[in-house]
């Protein structure tokens, strides 16, 4: 579907990363951390959601159940091939990352959470936001659209040019934010919230404290509300929303990868000493 990718290891590492990108944006923008994390030894897919990707017009048709079957389908043949799957998601990603990791519990390795969009509370979003939840449930919801905008989810100047004009190609994703897309989001968000108890995957959360688009809250519930033993919060100091492009990438793309070594390297020892 889409624009979904992957990056295979010849010596095949029986390892695997599933990654999802954000609300309407494509594989595209997980790409650069596919690839890190692919060499260093993990065999990497890049999910495309349904109604984005080459299918943008699909946004207007899709629900959130959509994304989670089309996700449990692809976490469910990486479960087929590879001893051991971990998940990775941005925004929308994160939450659907959650969302397998109430579903399957014990089957997800480890999950990745950047940018956790819980809830539409972020700094740039417009004054009248406040009234967003009475349009989210009229039809009015499939008519308006919220624009793009600086900051583009990013603090570095020189990147969110960089994105600005990426957002113009096909590959960047969609210049606008459909209000029904925010409401199955929205959705999503509230199924999600309402089980995080039963979640029990080790967590890396990493999220910015100048998120513009959704604040720190989401993260912190995450962290506070599952019931994983093995659970890690972060927050960046100098960056926004796209925690993969800004100022702390490195930091993030590292932290990822020590995350993702620290429970492949425990779940050998466990095989061993069983």
């Amino acid at each position: 579907m889409g624009s979904a990718f992957k990056f295979i290891n010849e010596e095949n590492p029986k390892k695997a990363v599933l990654l999802f990108h954000g609300l309407t944006g494509s594989p595209f923008e997980m790409k650069k951390f596919g690839k890190f994390l692919s060499e260093h030894g993990y065999d990497v897919y890049g999910a495309c959601l349904p109604g984005h990707g080459e299918f943008k017009d699909d946004i207007y048709t899709v629900s959130y159940e959509d994304w989670v079957n089309y996700a449990s389908e692809q976490f469910e043949k990486l479960c087929e091939e590879y001893e051991e799957v971990y998940l990775g998601g941005l925004c929308l990603g994160a939450v659907v990352s959650l969302a397998l990791c109430e579903k399957y519990q014990e089957k997800v390795k480890g999950a990745v959470l950047l940018s956790t969009t819980l809830y539409l509370d972020g700094w740039r979003l417009p004054w009248y936001a406040c009234f967003m939840p009475f349009g989210l449930h009229t039809v009015f919801r499939y008519y308006y659209q919220y624009p793009e905008c600086e900051p583009y989810g990013v603090k570095n100047k020189r990147v969110r040019e960089i994105v600005k004009k990426a957002l113009a190609k096909t590959d960047g994703g969609m210049d606008t934010y459909p209000m029904c897309a925010f409401h199955e989001l929205l959705e999503l968000s509230q199924d999600v919230r309402y089980d995080l108890d039963v979640v029990t995957s080790p967590l890396l959360i990493i999220h910015s404290r100048e998120d513009d688009l959704a604040s720190k809250k989401g993260a912190e519930e995450v962290y506070r509300s599952v019931s994983s033993t093995d659970k890690e919060l972060i927050i960046l100091e100098d960056s926004y929303h796209m925690v993969l492009y800004d100022n702390e990438k490195d930091f993030v793309f590292k932290k990822s990868l020590e995350f993702l070594d620290t429970h492949s390297a425990n779940l050998k020892t466990e095989a061993v000493t069983a």
